[in-house]
């Protein structure tokens, strides 16, 4: 398996990581792919014929982005960390998640895009999670 560009630059860091990199790269790529998957399910949703139907769901989905994207960010930055906000953005994330998964597989069944984001979101919902739990 092909090492992931976060894993890659976790190993480059010179000093001691707050956590092991193989779990901190797993969270990151979460929250990166999670904020990507969200932005482009309420892109999908906002070209379904029954929009209006969708507007919970787009909301969510835009939330969820916007959470994943500066978890992942926060994450990023390992010099100095902030741990209690650190913990605050990871049960903010999860619980994001959580609510845009949850939105999105109430439409799973007539849209695949949904489908896939309700996956994503989980997934990363676990991995802010299990991160929390080694924190």
């Amino acid at each position: 398996m092909t090492m992931s560009t976060a894993a890659r630059m976790l190993e480059t860091y010179p000093g001691e990581p707050l956590l092991s990199a193989s779990q901190l790269a797993e969270c990151l790529d979460a929250c990166f792919d999670c904020a990507q998957c969200c932005t482009a399910c309420a892109d999908a949703c906002l070209a379904e014929e029954m929009v209006a139907d969708l507007r919970a769901c787009i909301r969510f989905n835009q939330d969820c982005a916007d959470v994943c994207a500066m978890t992942g960010a926060l994450l990023t930055r390992q010099t100095q960390p902030n741990v209690q906000l650190l913990r605050q953005a990871l049960e903010l994330c999860a619980a994001a998640c959580a609510a845009c998964a949850e939105e999105c597989e109430k439409h799973a069944g007539h849209h695949e895009h949904c489908k896939v984001c309700a996956e994503s979101c989980r997934r990363c919902e676990k991995a802010c999670r299990d991160l929390l739990a080694a924190l």
